[in-house]
């Protein structure tokens, strides 16, 4: 089989009637060469199919224009993020080099971290379990930010916040009359995670509600583990009225089990899940569901990149985003049947917000 001849820049700048070092300087957008001759060359590199030595690039010490990113592309969390940071990344004439981990708890083989020390200016990674290999790539100055984490790290980092967001979760459930809440959790190496779990027991604790361990079931934020701890919570002889989840993704699976054991959504139990994706507004019913601005999140996190790229300091170590309640179908206030006996079992006549700290 004949290998493709692909032309050196060498060539590019004969076909243009330049030097090399003008070709160079176009094809590295580099100052000192006119937009109509910029052009000119870029076209005729085009038609010739030059393909640029990235690696050399590097070594030269030009940047490449190239953001590498690391992350787990199976969810509609990382989906929505990835087509932000992309636009984000062009208008700012940067390509996106994206390595899809299998699962997040995986570490980029050698290979590709190597690769990514060689070719990109910069490497965004998206819920990192671990860091070892972000300091490899940092000991090679190549910048690093990641987006949430799941230790304390050095890399500066762009995040919702997930406390508050959990906060108002259980708040809005309170407020519908519900007592009796459970709670699906995430994946505790995650520190969003974690927070969504502190922020159940703090409202719990603040609006002077007793804590049943029975009612948190963890789950790893995938739509198979909300459906099992669902199944799990309508097992108990005094099932939750409602349910908070950690993400949508598995507040879905726990619909669909609330779904199979001949209950409805939120007739006998209100579902409030976390992220607000796109499926959240478009499956029946609608979620009602903690926004994450993410959206935001893909803007800072590249624009904190290039700042780091062209040599400044960040500006934060963490920036912290604000989060929304987005009330929607899948909640409502607690029959009032159902909320005379709870409040009997509870020993209370009626636990209103005033308690909860705001």
């Amino acid at each position: 089989m004949m290998k493709r001849h692909y032309p050196t820049l060498a060539e590019v700048a004969k076909v243009a009637g330049v030097s090399l070092m003008t070709a160079s300087r176009a094809i590295n957008n580099r100052p000192g060469v006119s937009p109509e001759k910029r052009e000119d060359i870029l076209r005729i590199a085009d038609e010739m199919g030059y393909v640029a030595n990235r690696a050399a690039q590097k070594l030269t010490g030009a940047r490449t224009r190239i953001i590498g990113v690391v992350a787990e592309l199976h969810t509609p969390f990382t989906s929505d993020l990835l087509l932000g940071m992309g636009a984000v990344a062009r208008a700012a004439d940067y390509e996106m080099l994206v390595y899809s981990l299998p699962v997040c708890d995986r570490r980029p083989p050698h290979s590709i971290i190597e690769m990514l020390r060689q070719i990109a200016d910069g490497v965004i990674v998206i819920l990192p379990y671990e860091s070892d290999y972000l300091e490899s790539m940092a000991t090679a100055h190549i910048p690093v930010v990641t987006i949430e984490q799941g230790i304390e790290s050095a890399f500066p980092s762009v995040t919702a916040d997930n406390y508050q967001g959990g906060c108002s979760a259980l708040r809005h459930l309170i407020e519908l009359g519900h007592r009796r809440i459970a709670f699906i959790s995430g994946n505790d190496r995650l520190t969003s995670a974690r927070d969504r779990r502190r922020a159940y027991r703090d409202v719990l604790a603040q609006a002077r509600l007793p804590y049943d361990p029975a009612l948190e079931v963890d789950g790893d934020f995938l739509r198979k583990s909300g459906f099992e701890a669902a199944q799990k919570l309508l097992a108990l002889d005094d099932r939750p009225t409602a349910i908070f989840a950690a993400n949508d993704t598995s507040a879905y699976g726990a619909i669909a089990a609330i779904r199979e054991a001949g209950l409805s959504v939120p007739g006998d139990i209100s579902v409030v899940g976390f992220d607000d994706i796109p499926i959240a507004s478009q499956l029946h019913p609608q979620l009602t569901t903690i926004r994450q601005p993410l959206q935001q999140m893909a803007r800072a996190s590249v624009n904190l990149l290039l700042a780091l790229i062209a040599g400044l300091d960040a500006p934060s170590e963490q920036i912290v985003l604000p989060t929304q309640l987005i009330v929607r179908e899948s909640t409502t206030p607690l029959k009032a049947k159902r909320k005379k006996e709870e409040a009997v079992k509870m020993g209370v006549a009626s636990v209103g917000t005033a308690n909860l700290a705001r």
